[in-house]
């Protein structure tokens, strides 16, 4: 098995190598979005419609991709697990900023970006990349709490709302995406190969177009006013350090990872997604709205420079 061979300890080496490789390989498409902006070929302000492009097209079609898996009674279990492992995960996310926001005084940006991470754009990458394609659908669990939340508390806090408009939940592309990829699950309905090999290409988009919009974003902006947000270093380290310690914890002392055969695998990939960098969501989010997308996207863009030695890091003490 893979999987085996990856946990083990010869494997180590190998599932930080290959995380470093798929990392560097996002981060260099991200440098392509910048330099796109600095040969004046495109404006940085034209990524708006590529944040449209991967917030209500790309990502619904990764979520309904990752369920199109055959329904077996261990698949069904491993979600559960993983559900369970991404609510709280999220649960022990909103305590700990709710507390550092105090300690820190965290603005809304900072906030979301702590909370959320590049789970979708990121994680599905290089799970099939280290794990392979079967596992994705573990990985779509915590999307899901992740995209519930993000559309609810995260824009709340975003925009500064005071109350949750349940219609325009329900009724957002994502949300809707997430039902039905649930349904066909559930019904072991598998859509026409037409439909799925449809879904599959244009899910492959998912990394390059949001590293493209946080390249471009940052792409009018000089090294100097990047690294001139002072409170980036404050909430890097809260992000890449503090807040994955703490989940690594949890996931590895709870007791869950020994409910299932290969509830270690299932655990690391909810971990893999928690480590991640700031969601490139929070940017595009905070582009569409006028919430300061410029900070969002130098956020996104340190933490994913960062996450390159951060998250093999604590996928190896994770493994120990």
């Amino acid at each position: 098995m893979k999987t085996k061979k990856i946990l083990n300890i010869g494997g180590r080496v190998g599932i930080s190598f290959l995380l470093m490789k798929q990392i560097a390989e996002l981060f260099l498409v991200m440098i392509m979005g910048f330099v796109l902006v600095k040969i004046h070929l495109l404006k940085a302000e034209e990524s708006k419609s590529l944040s449209i492009v991967a917030l209500y097209l790309v990502t619904p079609c990764v979520i309904i991709n990752a369920f199109q898996v055959k329904y077996t009674e261990g698949i069904r279990n491993g979600l559960i697990l993983s559900f369970v492992a991404a609510v709280l995960i999220h649960i022990a996310l909103l305590i700990l900023v709710k507390a550092l926001e105090k300690i820190f005084r965290l603005d809304a940006i900072e906030k979301v970006s702590i909370i959320y991470s590049n789970a979708g754009n990121l994680i599905i990458p290089i799970v099939i990349s280290v794990l392979g394609k079967e596992w994705v659908i573990y990985s779509s669990a915590f999307i899901v709490v992740q995209l519930v939340l993000f559309w609810t508390h995260g824009k709340m806090v975003l925009c500064d709302e005071q109350k949750i408009d349940l219609k325009k939940i329900l009724s957002n592309i994502n949300m809707i995406a997430i039902f039905f990829g649930i349904l066909l699950f559930v019904t072991r309905f598998q859509m026409p190969d037409i439909i799925t090999q449809t879904l599959d290409s244009v899910s492959v988009m998912i990394g390059p177009i949001c590293m493209i919009v946080a390249g471009m974003l940052i792409g009018n902006m000089s090294f100097k006013q990047i690294f001139a947000y002072k409170r980036i270093y404050i909430v890097t380290f809260l992000k890449m350090i503090v807040c994955p310690i703490i989940i690594l914890l949890l996931l590895k002392y709870c007791g869950m990872m020994n409910l299932l055969s290969d509830g270690k695998v299932i655990l690391l990939i909810s971990l893999l997604a928690t480590i991640a960098p700031s969601a490139s969501s929070v940017t595009q989010m905070a582009q569409i709205y006028d919430k300061n997308g410029e900070y969002a996207s130098v956020i996104n863009a340190v933490t994913t420079i960062v996450c390159i030695i951060t998250m093999p890091i604590m996928v190896w003490l994770y493994q120990v």
